[in-house]
């Protein structure tokens, strides 16, 4: 709970591979503000992991031990590049250029996820960052982390909705089911029914922090680019923009629905009384998006520590600038223009 003179918070963590290193950066800056409280925390896919990393990490000792377990769980994905023939090529080395999409072998994985499923591919189901988490992470801690209500989003690959699990429901699956990619995992099945990637359907989803959330103020990690100019020719760059649009799609509907509510209770079209089922939503959000548009959407496979590092300190700098912007904000209004940026 939030004392007199603290600000309380909810958290929204995009998804975005190991552009999520960038919101570890975010959280580790956030965390060493000691007057926000943070109340609940949504997250999809690379989200998901760094919310179970932060709550698992304050169950064992506070803001300091949140950030010490985010930075172990980069550092150990920055250990898997060791291993991984997803690297950049010699030139993009020597132009200093974190993006792999001039990699051989990154063509040569787009064709091959193109002709082969991950059935096909991999029949046994390997899944290197699976093996990693389990283990990094610990379900009964996180479960146990009561300062914080946590949702995790997966995509239901029947049904096509989106199950958002509770902190109670929390396991290593449910996680692993968040950042099922459909092209490069199976899908992971938790009580019989198979789960894909949560971006699809909720990156990350709003509408639990709305209804079992106190605070009113959201804090949006956006990873995945809005706006990128330029029409994409290539196959690949259709392809990633399309990826981009398909996982900021839920996102921009719910903020359009939050929109809506709010012109309601401004514009006083609501009949008398209705205004009290209604919930007047603070939006916030943390971004670096001409970054991430200069990176590219391929090198969210770019898992060298040196990457990861370079995008936990560009979060880090966001976060404080955005703190130093918009502390005051925080509990009275929003900071950003939902319809400017999401309509």
């Amino acid at each position: 709970m939030a004392g007199a003179l603290d600000k309380g918070v909810n958290l929204a963590l995009q998804g975005g591979g190991s552009h999520g290193a960038f919101t570890w950066g975010v959280l580790d800056r956030l965390l060493e503000e000691e007057r926000l409280a943070i109340e609940g925390i949504s997250g999809t896919s690379a989200g998901a992991m760094n919310a179970a990393m932060l709550m698992q990490g304050w169950s064992k000792g506070g803001r300091k031990g949140a950030r010490r377990e985010l930075e172990t769980f980069w550092r150990r994905i920055g250990g898997l590049a060791l291993f991984t023939p997803m690297l950049r090529s010699m030139f993009d080395r020597v132009a200093g250029n974190w993006n792999i999409d001039r990699s051989p072998m990154t063509y040569y994985m787009d064709l091959f996820h193109q002709a082969f499923s991950p059935y096909q591919s991999n029949p046994m189901g390997v899944n290197p960052l699976a093996e990693l988490l389990k283990e990094l992470v610990d379900e009964k801690t996180i479960r146990s982390c009561e300062p914080f209500k946590l949702f995790i989003t997966a995509t239901n690959v029947e049904t096509g909705k989106p199950r958002v699990f509770r902190r109670h429901e929390v396991t290593l699956k449910t996680i692993i089911a968040s950042a099922s990619l459909p092209a490069t995992f199976q899908a992971t099945e938790i009580d019989g029914v198979p789960y894909w990637d949560g971006g699809y359907m909720g990156n990350p989803v709003i509408w639990p922090m709305i209804y079992d959330c106190q605070s009113r103020d959201v804090i949006l990690v956006q990873i995945n680019p809005l706006v990128r100019p330029g029409t994409p020719t290539s196959a690949v760059e259709i392809i990633n923009r399309v990826n981009e649009i398909s996982f900021n799609s839920s996102l921009s509907a719910e903020m359009r629905a939050i929109a809506f509510v709010q012109r309601l209770l401004d514009d006083g079209l609501l009949k008398e009384g209705a205004e009290r089922d209604l919930k007047r939503m603070h939006i916030h959000m943390i971004a670096a998006e001409q970054a991430m548009v200069e990176l590219g959407a391929a090198s969210k496979m770019n898992a060298e520590l040196d990457f990861l590092l370079y995008l936990r300190d560009l979060g880090r700098e966001t976060a404080a600038e955005w703190l130093k912007a918009n502390w005051e904000a925080i509990g009275q209004r929003s900071s950003v223009d939902i319809r400017k940026t999401f309509l």
